[in-house]
């Protein structure tokens, strides 16, 4: 067979793969039913059974080897290669995997925690720790909100070892590195890069966080060494909590965040309101109760799921993943199936931030929002603080996540919930519960729903800071132009994965991924 009839072949086959998988997910996250949750595990299962084949994973290898292999065919036999390394393993292996993530992902999307009687949503307990001023609720809310950690930790830990022994089944020692490995990322650099910028965000993380801290301490009159996590605005301390000056909520109490967001991308000739149609933006019991965008078929049918409620975070929210959703719709549709994906999850991810944090922008508030100028001159001191504390703090909680993945899957059998207190009070600077030893850490999402992905979270941030810069410095001051729009239509989304992710960066950006960007961005105090 020639090399062209085995690409063709083959993206028709992951056409057929990949839409069954990702109907199949449609329906399990937005109706919660488990009879789709058992049929996304058959549709992941058919998935990888088909690359597990041995001969096929060989044909892949023997086809890189040919000479004068153009650029298109090389990345697309790397992206078979990726995908069949990883499914080299017995058909009732691959179907325990799938099955099991599936049943986890049901048990997450499901389980509603109790407080006196009274069931909460995730929403619940976020109004709760945004606005109760209630220690013995909040702490109540806080712990509910790890309750699912417990319900799902022994079959989690029992797909991390799963997991692992897939891995070592192919060479590799854990499923963390074979990760690493098939994102095309080094781990050494990544987490070099990571460990790099806790250093460098030191002065300035502790200098705000400090300032937070004796805020808090005002508000609940309690001492510094009594904080304990409920008193922040986030069970997992991801989010900066807003003061009654930078609270933007009071902006979005009446809003329509659906036209706001439909009205930012058609400024820049991205519209996006045509996706509404096949989407689900409000919250129902049963339905996944948090925010993600998925690609239906590579050709257009892009689809949001969120659960908004007027307010900033929600209108964050629909900016980020519409953000996703642009990315997608605008992939050149002439581009093999294989490659017709962002370059990388993390490049992605550095569009829906870049424009997920524009609530707080000074443009984008006085163009769409439509405040006025010298309320916004008031405003903005208070917000560009803010934005620094809520990048710091968000950074730190992405590496605090990533440092105890990269633990778990090394040695899943070590005290993991000692292990998730540590590294959340050294890297975070968080005061852990006294004599607390639940698995607080199963009760993120992320372990289950997207294992060693949360890297790419913060590469995405430092991509993000990137390219803002340099639309910023090379290309247009005004951000919402049809001139950004074209620019990133044509120079980021188009191409899809047609080059490597640092190429791609290189490409756009004219230099590979540099972290003083973010840096220079959001670490001030040390630049001075």
């Amino acid at each position: 067979m020639s090399l062209q009839q085995f690409l063709n072949e083959q993206n028709a086959k992951v056409d057929q793969l990949y839409k069954n998988i990702t109907k199949a997910t449609w329906m399990a996250q937005t109706t919660g039913e488990k009879d789709w949750a058992d049929k996304v595990g058959e549709a992941q299962t058919e998935f990888r059974t088909y690359f597990s084949n041995p001969n096929l994973f060989e044909s892949i290898k023997t086809y890189l080897q040919e000479d004068k292999l153009t650029a298109l065919e090389k990345r697309q036999l790397k992206s078979l290669q990726n995908t069949a390394r990883e499914n080299q393993l017995p058909k009732e292996s691959l179907k325990e995997l799938s099955q099991l993530s599936a049943e986890l992902n049901h048990m997450f999307n499901t389980y509603e925690p109790e407080v006196n009687g009274e069931k909460l949503s995730a929403n619940d307990i976020r109004s709760i720790l945004m606005n109760s001023l209630d220690e013995q609720e909040r702490m109540n809310a806080w712990k509910a909100s790890k309750e699912v950690g417990q319900v799902v930790e022994e079959k989690l830990l029992s797909l991390v070892h799963k997991r692992n022994h897939a891995a070592k089944a192919v060479g590799y020692n854990n499923f963390h590195e074979m990760s690493f490995e098939n994102q095309e990322l080094d781990r050494d650099e990544i987490f070099t890069i990571f460990e790099n910028l806790i250093e460098l965000s030191d002065t300035t993380y502790r200098k705000l966080k400090k300032e937070l801290d004796q805020q808090l301490v005002k508000k609940f009159g309690i001492t510094e060494l009594e904080l304990r996590p409920w008193h922040y605005v986030d069970p997992f301390f991801q989010e900066a909590p807003a003061t009654e000056v930078t609270n933007l909520d009071r902006y979005f109490k009446n809003a329509d965040i659906e036209k706001l967001t439909a009205e930012t991308f058609a400024a820049m000739d991205i519209p996006i309101e045509d996706l509404y149609a096949k989407s689900d933006l409000n919250p129902r019991p049963g339905k996944n109760p948090t925010a993600f965008c998925i690609d239906m078929d590579r050709r257009g049918d892009t689809r949001v799921l969120c659960n908004n409620q007027p307010n900033s975070y929600w209108m964050g929210t629909m900016l980020h993943e519409f953000g996703h959703a642009a990315y997608f719709k605008y992939l050149d549709l002439e581009l093999p199936e294989l490659l017709r994906t962002p370059a990388h999850i993390l490049t992605t991810e550095a569009i829906a931030m870049l424009f997920g944090k524009m609530t707080g922008n000074k443009e984008w508030l006085a163009t769409f929002v439509k405040i006025e100028e010298d309320e916004l001159e008031t405003l903005a001191p208070a917000l560009e603080k803010y934005e620094q504390l809520k990048m710091l703090i968000s950074a730190r909680w992405i590496i605090t996540f990533v440092f105890f993945e990269r633990e778990l899957y090394e040695n899943p059998q070590q005290d993991l919930n000692a292990l998730w207190w540590k590294l959340v009070k050294e890297i975070q600077l968080i005061n852990p519960p006294e004599g607390r030893n639940q698995p607080d850490w199963a009760a993120k999402i992320h372990f289950t729903l997207a294992p060693v992905y949360y890297q790419n979270y913060l590469l995405g941030e430092l991509t993000s800071a990137q390219l803002h810069q340099y639309i910023k410095s090379k290309l247009s001051v005004p951000f919402f132009t049809t001139k950004v729009g074209q620019f990133l239509k044509e120079q980021f989304f188009q191409p899809g994965s047609k080059y490597h992710w640092n190429k791609k960066i290189e490409k756009v950006t004219g230099e590979p991924l540099n972290p003083q960007f973010f840096v220079d961005a959001y670490c001030k105090t040390e630049q001075k």
